[in-house]
Protein backbone atom coordinates (compact mmCIF):
# COMPACT_ATOMS: atom_id res chain seq x y z
CA UNK A 1 0.00 0.00 0.00
CA UNK A 2 1.28 3.25 -1.03
CA UNK A 3 2.18 5.99 1.64
CA UNK A 4 0.32 9.13 1.48
CA UNK A 5 3.27 11.06 1.16
CA UNK A 6 3.90 9.88 -2.19
CA UNK A 7 1.35 10.74 -4.12
CA UNK A 8 2.28 11.96 -7.33
CA UNK A 9 0.55 15.60 -8.28
CA UNK A 10 1.38 18.32 -11.36
CA UNK A 11 3.07 16.09 -13.23
CA UNK A 12 2.59 16.01 -16.52
CA UNK A 13 1.57 12.48 -18.53
CA UNK A 14 3.71 11.03 -21.00
CA UNK A 15 3.32 12.14 -24.41
CA UNK A 16 2.48 8.78 -26.34
CA UNK A 17 0.06 7.37 -27.76
CA UNK A 18 -0.72 9.99 -30.25
CA UNK A 19 0.05 10.63 -33.76
CA UNK A 20 3.26 12.43 -34.55
CA UNK A 21 2.63 13.63 -38.01
CA UNK A 22 -0.68 14.43 -37.70
CA UNK A 23 -0.18 16.33 -34.28
CA UNK A 24 2.01 18.74 -36.28
CA UNK A 25 0.78 21.47 -38.37
CA UNK A 26 3.58 22.68 -39.64
CA UNK A 27 4.69 19.63 -41.32
CA UNK A 28 1.01 18.80 -42.47
CA UNK A 29 0.57 22.16 -44.17
CA UNK A 30 3.98 21.63 -45.39
CA UNK A 31 3.47 18.13 -47.35
CA UNK A 32 -0.09 19.53 -48.81
CA UNK A 33 1.84 22.63 -50.13
CA UNK A 34 4.09 21.08 -52.16
CA UNK A 35 2.17 17.65 -52.86
CA UNK A 36 -0.14 17.45 -56.29
CA UNK A 37 -3.34 17.08 -54.84
CA UNK A 38 -4.09 13.91 -55.85
CA UNK A 39 -1.61 12.76 -53.73
CA UNK A 40 -2.05 14.02 -50.70
CA UNK A 41 -4.72 11.81 -49.59
CA UNK A 42 -2.80 8.72 -49.85
CA UNK A 43 0.61 10.13 -48.88
CA UNK A 44 -1.42 11.83 -45.79
CA UNK A 45 -3.14 8.26 -44.92
CA UNK A 46 0.55 6.90 -45.42
CA UNK A 47 2.15 9.01 -43.21
CA UNK A 48 -0.39 9.59 -39.82
CA UNK A 49 -0.12 5.48 -39.97
CA UNK A 50 3.35 5.69 -39.61
CA UNK A 51 2.89 8.72 -37.04
CA UNK A 52 0.66 7.20 -35.03
CA UNK A 53 3.62 3.90 -35.09
CA UNK A 54 6.17 6.78 -33.62
CA UNK A 55 3.94 8.04 -31.13
CA UNK A 56 2.49 4.29 -29.79
CA UNK A 57 4.10 3.14 -26.05
CA UNK A 58 6.08 0.70 -28.26
CA UNK A 59 7.92 1.78 -30.51
CA UNK A 60 9.42 4.64 -28.18
CA UNK A 61 10.33 2.05 -26.19
CA UNK A 62 11.96 0.11 -28.91
CA UNK A 63 13.79 3.26 -29.16
CA UNK A 64 14.81 3.65 -25.53
CA UNK A 65 16.18 0.22 -25.61
CA UNK A 66 17.89 0.57 -29.09
CA UNK A 67 19.60 3.69 -27.43
CA UNK A 68 20.50 1.89 -24.38
CA UNK A 69 21.90 -1.08 -25.67
CA UNK A 70 24.62 -0.28 -28.00
CA UNK A 71 25.93 -2.36 -30.91
CA UNK A 72 28.70 -4.93 -30.04
CA UNK A 73 31.52 -5.50 -32.28
CA UNK A 74 32.65 -9.24 -32.97
CA UNK A 75 35.49 -9.72 -34.70
CA UNK A 76 35.65 -13.51 -34.22
CA UNK A 77 33.39 -16.53 -34.04
CA UNK A 78 34.05 -19.11 -31.35
CA UNK A 79 36.43 -21.02 -33.39
CA UNK A 80 38.60 -18.27 -33.87
CA UNK A 81 37.72 -16.89 -37.36
CA UNK A 82 37.66 -13.72 -38.30
CA UNK A 83 33.86 -12.78 -39.18
CA UNK A 84 33.58 -9.01 -38.37
CA UNK A 85 29.93 -8.60 -37.56
CA UNK A 86 28.12 -6.04 -35.51
CA UNK A 87 25.23 -7.44 -32.89
CA UNK A 88 22.39 -4.98 -32.32
CA UNK A 89 19.33 -5.11 -30.09
CA UNK A 90 16.44 -6.35 -31.23
CA UNK A 91 14.87 -2.99 -30.86
CA UNK A 92 17.46 -1.66 -33.52
CA UNK A 93 16.18 -4.46 -36.09
CA UNK A 94 12.27 -3.33 -35.48
CA UNK A 95 13.08 0.49 -36.35
CA UNK A 96 15.37 -0.39 -39.05
CA UNK A 97 12.80 -2.96 -40.57
CA UNK A 98 9.69 -0.12 -40.21
CA UNK A 99 11.93 2.37 -41.13
CA UNK A 100 12.51 0.25 -44.84
CA UNK A 101 8.91 -0.24 -44.86
CA UNK A 102 7.74 3.11 -44.47
CA UNK A 103 10.15 4.00 -47.82
CA UNK A 104 12.35 5.72 -46.17
CA UNK A 105 14.91 4.58 -48.72
CA UNK A 106 12.37 4.60 -51.50
CA UNK A 107 12.22 8.56 -52.64
CA UNK A 108 13.77 8.52 -56.24
CA UNK A 109 10.91 6.45 -57.76
CA UNK A 110 7.87 7.70 -56.55
CA UNK A 111 5.61 10.95 -57.69
CA UNK A 112 6.08 13.53 -54.77
CA UNK A 113 8.94 10.92 -53.69
CA UNK A 114 11.08 13.05 -51.62
CA UNK A 115 8.48 15.30 -49.89
CA UNK A 116 7.24 12.12 -48.43
CA UNK A 117 10.43 10.91 -47.53
CA UNK A 118 11.16 14.12 -45.69
CA UNK A 119 7.82 14.03 -43.84
CA UNK A 120 8.44 10.64 -42.98
CA UNK A 121 11.94 10.57 -42.16
CA UNK A 122 11.47 14.11 -40.12
CA UNK A 123 8.75 12.22 -37.91
CA UNK A 124 11.00 8.50 -37.71
CA UNK A 125 13.69 10.66 -36.00
CA UNK A 126 11.57 11.74 -33.55
CA UNK A 127 11.25 7.91 -32.22
CA UNK A 128 15.16 7.71 -32.87
CA UNK A 129 17.93 8.90 -34.76
CA UNK A 130 20.02 6.15 -34.78
CA UNK A 131 18.56 4.24 -37.28
CA UNK A 132 18.13 6.74 -39.59
CA UNK A 133 21.44 6.67 -40.78
CA UNK A 134 21.51 3.89 -42.84
CA UNK A 135 18.61 4.74 -44.06
CA UNK A 136 19.73 7.98 -45.02
CA UNK A 137 23.11 6.29 -46.47
CA UNK A 138 20.91 3.67 -48.75
CA UNK A 139 18.72 6.46 -49.81
CA UNK A 140 21.67 8.69 -51.07
CA UNK A 141 23.41 6.39 -52.19
CA UNK A 142 20.91 6.08 -55.56
CA UNK A 143 22.25 9.12 -57.17
CA UNK A 144 25.66 7.90 -56.97
CA UNK A 145 24.81 4.69 -58.38
CA UNK A 146 23.15 6.12 -61.31
CA UNK A 147 25.94 7.24 -63.14
CA UNK A 148 26.57 3.39 -63.79
CA UNK A 149 23.69 2.33 -65.38
CA UNK A 150 24.57 -1.23 -65.29
CA UNK A 151 25.14 -0.74 -61.72
CA UNK A 152 21.93 1.35 -61.09
CA UNK A 153 20.14 -1.31 -62.83
CA UNK A 154 21.56 -4.27 -60.46
CA UNK A 155 21.47 -2.66 -57.10
CA UNK A 156 18.71 -0.16 -57.23
CA UNK A 157 15.97 -2.07 -56.85
CA UNK A 158 17.36 -3.57 -53.43
CA UNK A 159 18.56 0.01 -52.10
CA UNK A 160 14.54 1.33 -52.88
CA UNK A 161 12.44 -2.67 -51.63
CA UNK A 162 10.49 -2.08 -48.75
CA UNK A 163 11.90 -5.16 -47.53
CA UNK A 164 14.30 -5.32 -44.70
CA UNK A 165 16.71 -8.04 -44.60
CA UNK A 166 18.99 -8.26 -42.15
CA UNK A 167 21.27 -11.17 -42.71
CA UNK A 168 24.73 -10.85 -44.28
CA UNK A 169 24.64 -12.69 -47.81
CA UNK A 170 25.35 -12.30 -51.52
CA UNK A 171 23.30 -9.42 -52.30
CA UNK A 172 21.45 -10.76 -55.46
CA UNK A 173 19.83 -13.06 -52.86
CA UNK A 174 18.20 -10.77 -51.24
CA UNK A 175 15.08 -8.94 -51.46
CA UNK A 176 16.30 -5.74 -50.03
CA UNK A 177 20.02 -4.24 -49.29
CA UNK A 178 21.37 -1.25 -47.09
CA UNK A 179 24.26 0.80 -47.93
CA UNK A 180 27.10 2.45 -46.12
CA UNK A 181 29.63 4.99 -46.69
CA UNK A 182 33.52 5.40 -45.93
CA UNK A 183 35.02 8.64 -47.45
CA UNK A 184 37.37 9.98 -44.15
CA UNK A 185 40.66 9.16 -43.41
CA UNK A 186 42.69 9.86 -40.12
CA UNK A 187 45.48 11.85 -42.06
CA UNK A 188 42.54 13.88 -44.56
CA UNK A 189 39.66 14.38 -42.29
CA UNK A 190 36.78 16.82 -44.83
CA UNK A 191 39.79 17.09 -47.69
CA UNK A 192 39.38 13.15 -49.50
CA UNK A 193 41.68 14.23 -52.09
CA UNK A 194 44.79 13.13 -49.05
CA UNK A 195 43.00 10.02 -49.42
CA UNK A 196 45.69 7.26 -49.23
CA UNK A 197 44.08 4.15 -49.89
CA UNK A 198 45.11 2.68 -53.33
CA UNK A 199 43.07 0.84 -55.50
CA UNK A 200 44.89 -1.62 -57.83
CA UNK A 201 43.14 -2.35 -61.05
CA UNK A 202 41.90 -6.15 -61.59
CA UNK A 203 42.05 -8.64 -64.81
CA UNK A 204 38.03 -8.09 -64.55
CA UNK A 205 37.30 -4.61 -66.24
CA UNK A 206 35.99 -2.34 -63.63
CA UNK A 207 37.44 -4.29 -60.69
CA UNK A 208 40.14 -3.01 -58.13
CA UNK A 209 41.80 -4.34 -55.13
CA UNK A 210 41.69 -2.03 -52.68
CA UNK A 211 44.15 -1.37 -49.55
CA UNK A 212 44.10 1.03 -46.79
CA UNK A 213 41.05 1.57 -44.14
CA UNK A 214 38.44 4.22 -43.66
CA UNK A 215 38.42 6.38 -40.08
CA UNK A 216 34.75 6.49 -40.07
CA UNK A 217 32.52 3.99 -41.77
CA UNK A 218 29.40 4.77 -41.57
CA UNK A 219 26.81 1.81 -40.79
CA UNK A 220 29.32 -1.09 -41.47
CA UNK A 221 26.98 -3.84 -40.98
CA UNK A 222 25.43 -2.59 -44.48
CA UNK A 223 25.65 -4.81 -47.38
CA UNK A 224 27.79 -2.79 -49.60
CA UNK A 225 29.52 0.56 -48.87
CA UNK A 226 30.56 3.49 -51.66
CA UNK A 227 34.27 4.30 -50.47
CA UNK A 228 36.88 6.13 -52.39
CA UNK A 229 40.36 5.28 -53.03
CA UNK A 230 43.07 6.57 -55.09
CA UNK A 231 43.11 4.45 -58.46
CA UNK A 232 46.04 5.20 -61.02
CA UNK A 233 43.83 7.88 -62.95
CA UNK A 234 43.32 9.60 -59.20
CA UNK A 235 40.65 9.42 -56.45
CA UNK A 236 37.72 7.28 -57.67
CA UNK A 237 34.76 5.87 -56.52
CA UNK A 238 34.18 2.58 -55.30
CA UNK A 239 31.40 -0.24 -54.38
CA UNK A 240 32.64 -2.22 -51.73
CA UNK A 241 29.87 -5.27 -51.28
CA UNK A 242 29.99 -6.50 -48.12
CA UNK A 243 29.60 -10.55 -48.78
CA UNK A 244 30.85 -11.81 -52.43
CA UNK A 245 28.38 -13.28 -55.02
CA UNK A 246 29.92 -16.34 -54.54
CA UNK A 247 28.88 -16.36 -50.96
CA UNK A 248 32.69 -15.41 -49.20
CA UNK A 249 32.73 -12.60 -46.89
CA UNK A 250 34.97 -9.47 -48.66
CA UNK A 251 37.88 -8.60 -46.60
CA UNK A 252 36.40 -5.93 -44.50
CA UNK A 253 38.25 -5.75 -41.59
CA UNK A 254 36.48 -4.05 -38.35
CA UNK A 255 38.93 -2.41 -35.91
CA UNK A 256 36.73 -1.08 -33.70
CA UNK A 257 33.54 0.77 -33.64
CA UNK A 258 33.49 4.24 -31.90
CA UNK A 259 32.78 5.37 -28.44
CA UNK A 260 30.29 8.52 -29.97
CA UNK A 261 28.57 11.05 -27.67
CA UNK A 262 24.90 10.18 -29.41
CA UNK A 263 23.69 8.36 -32.32
CA UNK A 264 24.53 5.60 -29.89
CA UNK A 265 22.22 2.90 -31.35
CA UNK A 266 24.10 2.99 -34.70
CA UNK A 267 27.28 1.65 -35.29
CA UNK A 268 30.25 3.67 -36.88
CA UNK A 269 33.92 2.15 -37.43
CA UNK A 270 36.91 1.94 -38.81
CA UNK A 271 37.86 -0.61 -41.27
CA UNK A 272 41.07 -1.55 -43.23
CA UNK A 273 40.43 -2.86 -46.30
CA UNK A 274 43.36 -5.46 -47.05
CA UNK A 275 43.06 -7.12 -51.24
CA UNK A 276 38.93 -5.73 -50.64
CA UNK A 277 37.15 -6.64 -54.02
CA UNK A 278 35.34 -3.57 -55.15
CA UNK A 279 33.68 -2.15 -58.36
CA UNK A 280 34.58 1.39 -59.71
CA UNK A 281 31.49 3.69 -59.85
CA UNK A 282 32.30 6.36 -62.51
CA UNK A 283 35.19 6.82 -64.36
CA UNK A 284 39.09 7.06 -62.66
CA UNK A 285 40.13 10.38 -61.10
CA UNK A 286 35.89 11.46 -61.20
CA UNK A 287 35.62 10.57 -57.56
CA UNK A 288 34.52 13.56 -55.54
CA UNK A 289 32.19 14.18 -58.79
CA UNK A 290 30.64 10.66 -58.62
CA UNK A 291 29.84 10.84 -54.86
CA UNK A 292 28.60 14.14 -54.70
CA UNK A 293 25.09 13.67 -55.57
CA UNK A 294 25.09 11.07 -52.62
CA UNK A 295 26.99 14.27 -50.03
CA UNK A 296 24.10 16.60 -51.03
CA UNK A 297 21.18 13.94 -50.47
CA UNK A 298 22.73 12.92 -47.01
CA UNK A 299 23.91 16.71 -46.28
CA UNK A 300 19.81 17.24 -46.66
CA UNK A 301 18.79 14.48 -44.04
CA UNK A 302 21.07 15.94 -41.88
CA UNK A 303 18.80 19.32 -42.45
CA UNK A 304 15.70 17.05 -41.83
CA UNK A 305 16.73 15.18 -39.36
CA UNK A 306 18.11 18.22 -37.12
CA UNK A 307 14.29 19.51 -38.12
CA UNK A 308 13.02 16.23 -36.51
CA UNK A 309 15.25 16.70 -33.47
CA UNK A 310 13.83 20.40 -32.90
CA UNK A 311 10.35 19.36 -33.36
CA UNK A 312 10.33 16.63 -30.77
CA UNK A 313 11.93 19.14 -28.24
CA UNK A 314 9.82 21.30 -28.74
CA UNK A 315 6.67 19.44 -28.73
CA UNK A 316 7.90 17.47 -25.57
CA UNK A 317 8.47 21.26 -23.82
CA UNK A 318 5.47 22.61 -24.65
CA UNK A 319 3.16 19.33 -23.71
CA UNK A 320 5.07 19.53 -20.49
CA UNK A 321 3.90 23.16 -19.66
CA UNK A 322 0.72 22.69 -20.60
CA UNK A 323 0.04 20.08 -17.58
CA UNK A 324 2.51 21.27 -15.30
CA UNK A 325 1.13 24.37 -12.81
CA UNK A 326 3.34 26.74 -11.10
CA UNK A 327 1.97 30.10 -8.83
CA UNK A 328 -1.66 28.94 -9.41
CA UNK A 329 -1.83 28.63 -13.43
CA UNK A 330 -0.14 26.49 -16.37
CA UNK A 331 3.83 27.03 -16.88
CA UNK A 332 2.36 27.81 -20.83
CA UNK A 333 0.13 30.65 -19.54
CA UNK A 334 3.29 32.31 -17.28
CA UNK A 335 4.17 35.11 -19.99
CA UNK A 336 7.88 34.43 -19.80
CA UNK A 337 7.75 30.73 -20.55
CA UNK A 338 5.41 31.32 -23.20
CA UNK A 339 7.96 34.05 -24.56
CA UNK A 340 10.27 30.61 -24.39
CA UNK A 341 8.30 28.43 -26.10
CA UNK A 342 7.13 30.76 -28.85
CA UNK A 343 10.62 31.17 -29.33
CA UNK A 344 11.83 27.57 -29.80
CA UNK A 345 8.20 27.04 -31.84
CA UNK A 346 9.67 29.79 -34.21
CA UNK A 347 12.71 28.04 -34.75
CA UNK A 348 11.21 24.19 -35.27
CA UNK A 349 8.91 26.07 -38.07
CA UNK A 350 11.43 27.91 -39.89
CA UNK A 351 13.40 24.65 -39.74
CA UNK A 352 10.78 22.14 -40.82
CA UNK A 353 9.21 24.75 -43.44
CA UNK A 354 12.53 25.55 -44.96
CA UNK A 355 13.09 21.16 -45.01
CA UNK A 356 10.11 20.84 -46.74
CA UNK A 357 10.88 23.08 -49.49
CA UNK A 358 13.97 21.90 -50.26
CA UNK A 359 12.80 18.42 -50.42
CA UNK A 360 9.98 19.92 -53.30
CA UNK A 361 12.94 21.18 -54.80
CA UNK A 362 14.48 17.50 -55.23
CA UNK A 363 11.18 16.32 -56.92
CA UNK A 364 10.50 19.13 -59.62
CA UNK A 365 14.25 18.91 -60.82
CA UNK A 366 14.00 21.37 -63.52
CA UNK A 367 17.20 23.27 -63.72
CA UNK A 368 16.41 26.63 -60.93
CA UNK A 369 15.57 24.12 -59.15
CA UNK A 370 18.91 22.25 -58.99
CA UNK A 371 20.60 25.65 -59.27
CA UNK A 372 18.44 27.08 -56.16
CA UNK A 373 19.79 23.40 -53.98
CA UNK A 374 23.34 24.43 -55.13
CA UNK A 375 22.84 27.11 -52.44
CA UNK A 376 20.58 26.28 -50.44
CA UNK A 377 21.45 22.41 -49.22
CA UNK A 378 25.04 23.91 -47.87
CA UNK A 379 23.28 27.46 -46.31
CA UNK A 380 20.52 24.93 -44.76
CA UNK A 381 22.84 22.36 -43.58
CA UNK A 382 25.13 24.98 -41.73
CA UNK A 383 22.41 27.04 -39.97
CA UNK A 384 19.69 24.81 -39.49
CA UNK A 385 21.97 22.18 -37.60
CA UNK A 386 23.67 24.55 -35.67
CA UNK A 387 20.21 25.83 -34.28
CA UNK A 388 19.45 22.10 -33.28
CA UNK A 389 21.92 21.84 -29.91
CA UNK A 390 20.49 24.85 -28.43
CA UNK A 391 16.63 24.63 -28.80
CA UNK A 392 17.38 20.61 -27.50
CA UNK A 393 19.38 22.38 -24.68
CA UNK A 394 16.51 25.17 -23.65
CA UNK A 395 13.48 22.86 -24.49
CA UNK A 396 15.33 20.25 -21.66
CA UNK A 397 15.12 23.76 -19.35
CA UNK A 398 11.63 23.93 -19.86
CA UNK A 399 11.34 20.68 -17.75
CA UNK A 400 13.53 21.97 -15.15
CA UNK A 401 15.07 19.05 -13.41
CA UNK A 402 12.99 16.34 -15.12
CA UNK A 403 14.64 17.65 -18.16
CA UNK A 404 17.56 16.43 -16.96
CA UNK A 405 16.73 13.24 -16.38
CA UNK A 406 17.09 10.37 -18.76
CA UNK A 407 14.07 9.01 -18.42
CA UNK A 408 12.26 12.49 -20.11
CA UNK A 409 13.98 11.27 -23.15
CA UNK A 410 15.03 14.97 -23.55
CA UNK A 411 19.19 14.24 -22.10
CA UNK A 412 19.12 11.59 -25.69
CA UNK A 413 18.16 14.59 -27.70
CA UNK A 414 20.47 16.56 -26.34
CA UNK A 415 23.17 14.35 -26.93
CA UNK A 416 22.07 13.57 -30.43
CA UNK A 417 21.55 17.36 -31.39
CA UNK A 418 25.24 18.14 -32.50
CA UNK A 419 25.95 14.84 -34.86
CA UNK A 420 24.18 16.54 -37.97
CA UNK A 421 26.14 19.80 -37.65
CA UNK A 422 29.61 17.32 -37.64
CA UNK A 423 28.14 14.34 -40.30
CA UNK A 424 29.04 15.19 -44.13
CA UNK A 425 31.11 18.27 -43.53
CA UNK A 426 31.32 20.34 -40.89
CA UNK A 427 30.15 24.42 -40.51
CA UNK A 428 33.11 25.48 -42.12
CA UNK A 429 33.10 23.34 -44.85
CA UNK A 430 29.58 23.92 -45.68
CA UNK A 431 29.91 27.76 -45.84
CA UNK A 432 32.76 27.19 -48.23
CA UNK A 433 30.89 25.18 -50.47
CA UNK A 434 28.66 28.19 -51.01
CA UNK A 435 31.23 30.30 -51.70
CA UNK A 436 32.19 27.81 -54.51
CA UNK A 437 28.81 28.07 -55.75
CA UNK A 438 28.44 31.56 -55.32
CA UNK A 439 31.83 31.93 -57.34
CA UNK A 440 31.52 29.01 -59.99
CA UNK A 441 27.53 28.68 -60.64
CA UNK A 442 25.90 32.25 -61.44
CA UNK A 443 22.83 30.34 -61.99
CA UNK A 444 22.77 29.24 -57.89
CA UNK A 445 22.69 33.05 -56.89
CA UNK A 446 20.08 34.21 -59.40
CA UNK A 447 17.89 30.76 -58.38
CA UNK A 448 18.09 31.89 -54.51
CA UNK A 449 17.45 35.68 -55.50
CA UNK A 450 14.44 34.52 -57.34
CA UNK A 451 13.55 32.28 -53.97
CA UNK A 452 13.30 35.03 -51.29
CA UNK A 453 12.45 37.76 -53.85
CA UNK A 454 8.64 36.05 -54.20
CA UNK A 455 8.15 37.26 -50.73
CA UNK A 456 9.59 41.03 -51.28
CA UNK A 457 7.47 43.80 -50.36
CA UNK A 458 5.67 41.28 -47.26
CA UNK A 459 7.90 42.25 -44.39
CA UNK A 460 9.83 45.67 -44.64
CA UNK A 461 12.04 43.42 -42.21
CA UNK A 462 12.67 40.76 -44.56
CA UNK A 463 13.32 43.22 -47.38
CA UNK A 464 16.12 44.71 -45.66
CA UNK A 465 17.98 41.73 -44.92
CA UNK A 466 17.87 40.29 -48.33
CA UNK A 467 19.18 43.99 -49.38
CA UNK A 468 22.00 43.39 -46.16
CA UNK A 469 23.05 40.04 -48.43
CA UNK A 470 23.00 41.91 -51.58
CA UNK A 471 25.41 44.71 -50.17
CA UNK A 472 27.69 41.67 -48.36
CA UNK A 473 28.09 39.84 -52.00
CA UNK A 474 28.82 43.25 -53.60
CA UNK A 475 32.17 43.37 -50.88
CA UNK A 476 33.97 40.25 -51.93
CA UNK A 477 37.28 41.66 -50.01
CA UNK A 478 38.11 38.86 -47.20
CA UNK A 479 34.85 36.97 -47.92
CA UNK A 480 36.22 33.31 -47.10
CA UNK A 481 36.64 35.26 -43.40
CA UNK A 482 32.91 36.67 -43.38
CA UNK A 483 31.59 33.05 -44.81
CA UNK A 484 29.89 31.90 -41.68
CA UNK A 485 28.13 35.10 -41.24
CA UNK A 486 27.19 35.40 -45.21
CA UNK A 487 26.07 31.71 -45.11
CA UNK A 488 23.92 32.23 -41.80
CA UNK A 489 22.23 35.61 -43.35
CA UNK A 490 21.44 33.45 -46.42
CA UNK A 491 19.45 31.07 -44.24
CA UNK A 492 17.66 32.99 -42.48
CA UNK A 493 16.87 35.45 -45.27
CA UNK A 494 15.10 31.75 -47.08
CA UNK A 495 13.56 30.71 -43.72
CA UNK A 496 12.40 34.32 -43.43
CA UNK A 497 10.96 34.57 -47.16
CA UNK A 498 8.81 31.19 -47.27
CA UNK A 499 7.43 32.21 -43.37
CA UNK A 500 6.19 35.34 -44.73
CA UNK A 501 4.65 32.96 -47.97
CA UNK A 502 3.56 30.87 -46.12
CA UNK A 503 2.97 30.35 -41.92
CA UNK A 504 0.45 32.68 -40.30
CA UNK A 505 0.54 36.04 -39.44
CA UNK A 506 1.51 35.73 -36.20
CA UNK A 507 4.69 33.57 -36.67
CA UNK A 508 6.25 35.29 -39.50
CA UNK A 509 5.86 38.79 -37.71
CA UNK A 510 7.37 37.08 -35.03
CA UNK A 511 10.37 35.77 -36.85
CA UNK A 512 11.07 38.77 -39.16
CA UNK A 513 11.12 40.55 -35.61
CA UNK A 514 13.58 38.31 -33.73
CA UNK A 515 15.67 36.90 -36.75
CA UNK A 516 15.76 39.32 -39.39
CA UNK A 517 14.82 42.64 -37.57
CA UNK A 518 17.58 42.44 -34.67
CA UNK A 519 14.48 42.70 -32.20
CA UNK A 520 15.64 39.94 -29.86
CA UNK A 521 18.73 39.17 -27.94
CA UNK A 522 21.18 35.92 -27.77
CA UNK A 523 19.42 33.19 -25.91
CA UNK A 524 15.36 31.97 -26.54
CA UNK A 525 12.55 34.06 -24.70
CA UNK A 526 13.64 37.30 -25.66
CA UNK A 527 11.03 37.95 -28.32
CA UNK A 528 9.35 41.51 -28.26
CA UNK A 529 5.92 41.20 -25.83
CA UNK A 530 4.35 42.77 -28.21
CA UNK A 531 3.67 39.65 -30.26
CA UNK A 532 0.98 37.50 -30.69
CA UNK A 533 3.14 34.80 -28.74
CA UNK A 534 0.12 32.32 -27.30
CA UNK A 535 -0.91 31.56 -31.11
CA UNK A 536 2.77 30.73 -32.04
CA UNK A 537 2.83 28.44 -28.88
CA UNK A 538 -0.33 26.82 -29.44
CA UNK A 539 0.71 25.79 -33.12
CA UNK A 540 3.17 24.15 -32.03
CA UNK A 541 1.60 22.50 -29.40
CA UNK A 542 1.32 18.80 -30.29
CA UNK A 543 -2.38 17.34 -29.54
CA UNK A 544 -2.15 13.31 -28.41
Amino acid sequence: MARTTHTVTNQSPPLTGYDVYSADRVLTEAVERHLDPELSEEAGDELAALGRAAGSTQVQEWGVQADENTPRLRTHDRHGHRIDEVEFHPAWHRLLGKGVAAGLTAAWNRPGGHVRRAAAFLVWTQVEAGNCCPLSMTHAAVPALRTDPELAAEWEPRLTSTIYDRELRPAHLKAGALFGMGMTEKQGGSDVRANTTAARPLDEDGTYELTGHKWFCSAPMSDGFLVLAQAPGGLTCFLVPRVLADGTRNVFLLQRLKDKLGNRSNASGEVEFDGTWARRVGAEGQGVRTIIDMVTATRLDCVIGSAGLMRQAVAQAVHHCGHREVFGAKLVDQPLMRNVLADLALESEAATTLALRLAAAYDDGGEQERALLRIAVPAAKYWVTKRCSPVAVEAAECLGGNGYVEESGLPRLVRESPLNSVWEGAGNVQALDVLRALRREPAALDAYLQEVGRARGADHRLDGAIKGVLTELADLQGIEGRARRLVERLALVLQGSLLVRFAPSEVADAFCAARLGHDGGATFGTLPSTLDLASVVERARPRP
